[in-house]
């Protein structure tokens, strides 16, 4: 049976330019939400503990990793990419089509995307801009920023989810 992996977080960086700030920001928030996953197996991961809510840490980690392709590769780069999991139709489908048969793929589907994401901005800068569908104007800086609000959001839910599981906390 798979069991999430142990992931180490970067430690702090306290004093950079703030391109580095954001990255190293961005990357803590990517590797706590792994970390909060650690040492659980794919029907603990896909579990949703609480009877109100579709949440599950599996979910997270597939939310994510379509947040990942989204934000970095199909509005930053204007890749023409599938998005992940949801549709039009099913936009929850990343939380409700949960099986924890895929638990391992989609677990190294985030990491991948993680890494494609990091490879796509890799040469750009903070300033450098793209334009929503919609003809909004934004800058990397802002998609650096949205990523993480959307992980601090998503790793607040995470560990209420884990403590649900297994009673484990500060995770």
């Amino acid at each position: 049976m798979w069991i999430a992996p142990d992931v180490s977080r970067p430690s702090d960086v306290l004093v950079a330019p703030e391109a580095d700030h954001l990255r190293h920001l961005l990357d803590w928030h990517r590797a706590t939400l792994l970390h909060k996953c650690a040492g659980l197996d794919a029907e603990q991961l896909a579990r949703s503990p609480l009877a109100f809510s579709n949440l599950s840490l599996l979910g997270l980690i597939r939310h994510m990793a379509k947040v990942e392709r989204t934000w970095f590769r199909t509005l930053f780069r204007s890749e023409s990419l599938d998005t992940l999991y949801s549709t039009p139709e099913r936009r929850d489908a990343d939380f409700d089509d949960i099986d924890p048969a895929s638990a391992q793929g989609d677990y190294a589907r985030l990491v991948e995307e993680t890494e494609l994401a990091r490879q796509a901005v890799a040469a750009a800068s903070m300033d450098d801009t793209f334009t929503f569908p919609d003809e909004d104007v934004a800058s990397l800086r802002y998609v650096y920023l949205q990523m993480i609000a959307e992980y601090a959001r998503h790793n607040g839910h995470a560990d209420l989810l884990r403590q649900a599981i297994d009673g484990a906390r500060g995770v």
